[in-house]
């Protein structure tokens, strides 16, 4: 039987080879050092200034708030009766010329408009028949007050020319006065010149608010020709609540926003309270001065406000700051920190394609009460107080990140 022998050949073989193969060489711990490690999530990543400016990413420093113990209530805004005013004339006539438009700015005395009246000229001239006949009774009262003293004539005859010199005079200053109130100069009715217009010029200085007449329009004392309002005391006429009275003292701070526009906020400060319900409801009057930036408010607008009534704020930012991933809410800052690199070839290459980016740093946070567009935050790290938050535009840098695995290649 020669086939047991040949299986016995194969079977020796086949532990020989098996004996003489080399075994794995095991790595050594240098080159375990130098092997990749897994990667460690970035919270660095960079924006170009191009893409900055196409998707407009603003940045804004680090708000506090107070919204945790605030009470939420409804108003408008208001101008107090002496900051505005009703452009009218003292007296009646054709509208000639017209100078604003809704929205133009004027100055206090700045022309407004003219009126043409043909009896603005009989009060010039009878003011030049006065200055006239009063030259006449001067000269008369000096000379019956000269044959007086030298017992020529009766004492009645200079009693009776000062009377009619002072009878005189006093229709001279009437007259004066009154063309004075039209703006109606007088020093030009010596030589002859004589108007029948009637400039019309602003009692205060804001904004026109309404225009009421137009060209060749008549118009009288009883009709504004236009409406100016002046917005620089503007305040809020605020609804609180007989509940929430007691709550509500002097010099506390408001945030408001517009109700048909609420990406905005304002400020305001309590100056006065109300000791009345108003208009039969169980709500009394606060009224509030607005602070700071005034663009884009206009009397009569209604606003949505919250009164803070305690001592603690919190960091805050627009509700459209923060932004989810799985499952955790972020918020980014600007930053100087550099981006973590994963690849050996560029540990030490210079980021040159980037040099001109802006950098964010996202910051876990957690979310607490929201409010008038704001959310207040507790960051699970530390914060700087000078941080400049992401307050538009946060959306896209977190799918910067998320797409480019938190580095940039």
């Amino acid at each position: 039987m020669k086939v047991l022998p040949i299986v016995l050949v194969s079977i020796a073989l086949f532990f020989f080879n098996s004996c003489g193969s080399k075994p794995e060489t095991p790595v050594s711990g240098k080159a375990a050092a130098e092997a990749p490690e897994a990667e460690e999530e970035s919270t660095i990543v960079s924006v170009s200034e191009e893409q900055v400016r196409t998707v407009r990413i603003e940045t804004a420093p680090l708000e506090y708030k107070n919204l945790g113990s605030s009470i939420k209530v409804t108003g408008r805004l208001e101008v107090p009766a002496q900051n505005k005013a009703a452009v009218t004339s003292l007296y009646g006539g054709i509208l000639k010329t017209l100078l604003v438009l809704p929205g133009s700015e004027v100055r206090k005395g700045q022309a407004i408009g003219t009126i043409v009246n043909t009896e603005l000229a009989g009060l010039q001239q009878n003011l030049i028949s006065v200055n006239a006949q009063l030259k006449l009774a001067e000269l008369e009262y000096t000379r019956q007050s000269e044959l007086v003293a030298g017992n020529a004539a009766p004492l009645k005859n200079l009693q009776r020319a000062q009377a009619e010199r002072n009878s005189l005079k006093a229709q001279q200053a009437a007259l004066k006065k009154q063309l004075a109130d039209l703006g109606i100069g007088t020093a030009s009715l010596n030589s002859g010149s004589i108007s029948s217009v009637l400039t019309l010029t602003a009692p205060i200085g804001g904004t026109i608010s309404t225009v009421n007449a137009e060209i060749g329009a008549r118009v009288d004392m009883a009709t504004p020709v236009a409406t100016i309002v002046n917005n620089a005391q503007l305040h809020l006429d605020l609804y609180v609540y007989e509940k929430d009275l007691s709550l509500v003292q002097k010099g506390q701070t408001i945030h408001f926003t517009l109700t048909n526009a609420p990406g905005k906020e304002y400020d305001a400060r309590i100056f006065s309270i109300g000791t009345a319900f108003a208009d039969q409801s169980k709500a009394v009057p606060v009224h509030a001065e607005v602070s700071g930036d005034k663009n884009g408010l206009i009397e009569g607008m209604n606003v949505t406000a919250v009164i803070s009534i305690g001592n603690t704020t919190a960091p805050a930012v627009p509700s459209e700051a923060i932004v989810s991933n799985a499952g955790k809410d972020y918020i980014f800052i600007r930053t100087d920190k550099k981006e973590a690199r994963d690849h050996a070839e560029e540990a030490g290459k210079e980021d040159h394609d980037n040099h001109d980016a802006f950098r964010f740093e996202r910051i876990q946070v957690v979310k607490g009460v929201s409010d008038l567009g704001y959310t207040e935050i507790q960051p699970v790290a530390d914060l700087p107080r000078d941080a400049r938050v992401v307050v538009k535009g946060a959306f896209f840098v977190m799918a910067k990140m998320t797409n480019t695995g938190g580095h940039e290649h």
